[in-house]
């Protein structure tokens, strides 16, 4: 994909059913990742002491070959950081112009000021996953701990390399 093109997000969840999809537009990318920047496109949400604000900027990093994708999340009028959503997915197929993202419902809020936020366990501990896949998903989610946890300033860019 090229840098300033459109693509479209379709999630997916944990059995590959259409969820729900939404555009954004290509930053960058690598051999295994891609960055893209999309807008909230859901009326107003109260999410654990923040507000998901339709038209926030998402900065959105997905991987080929990671069980979880990163969405930089910023407010759409003073573009203050309002932190990190990371989804525990299946490795993105990354296409031209599409990326289906298969969610596995287990998710990490990480704040600005570095304190995280494990949502989703009991759904998570619901689906039906493979062995296989229920290390994966749990790996991830212990990678993405440590990832923020060890750097105070965490850069998206800094992902697609």
């Amino acid at each position: 994909m090229k840098i300033g093109n459109e693509v479209h997000v379709i999630k997916l969840n944990s059995k590959g059913t259409k969820v729900w999809s939404y555009s954004g537009k290509v930053l960058s990318q690598s051999k295994n990742a891609l960055l893209l920047e999309a807008y909230f496109n859901r009326s107003d949400l109260p999410f654990h002491g923040i507000t998901l604000s339709e038209g926030d900027r998402f900065l959105e990093v997905y991987f080929s070959n990671r069980w979880y994708n990163i969405f930089e999340i910023h407010d759409k009028q003073t573009d203050g950081l309002k932190g990190w959503y990371c989804n525990i997915t299946a490795p993105a197929e990354i296409s031209d112009g599409t990326i289906p993202a298969r969610d596995l419902a287990l998710d990490l809020f990480v704040y600005p000021d570095g304190r995280q936020l494990v949502l989703d366990e009991e759904e998570f501990i619901d689906l039906e996953l493979s062995e296989e896949e229920n290390t994966h998903a749990l790996t991830a989610l212990q990678e993405l701990q440590s990832i923020f946890k060890e750097s105070a300033h965490f850069d998206i860019y800094q992902m697609v390399v």
